[in-house]
């Protein structure tokens, strides 16, 4: 993952900071417990994809 792109990245829902999970290849909102995929290189951004992260998941 490019660092550059993630310093731009966002969470498209609450526009907030995302941490790069590189084991799982994820980009994980904290705020909103999700997890976005990251397919190819590509992240995708979109609400549909992510993944909901348990409540009692450490992130």
């Amino acid at each position: 993952m490019d660092p550059k792109l993630l310093e731009i990245l966002v969470c498209p829902l609450c526009k907030g900071p995302l941490v790069y999970d590189k084991k799982a290849q994820e980009l994980i909102c904290k705020a909103d417990r999700l997890a976005y995929p990251i397919r190819d290189g590509i992240p995708v951004m979109l609400e549909e994809e992510a993944r909901r992260l348990p409540a009692e998941a450490e992130v």
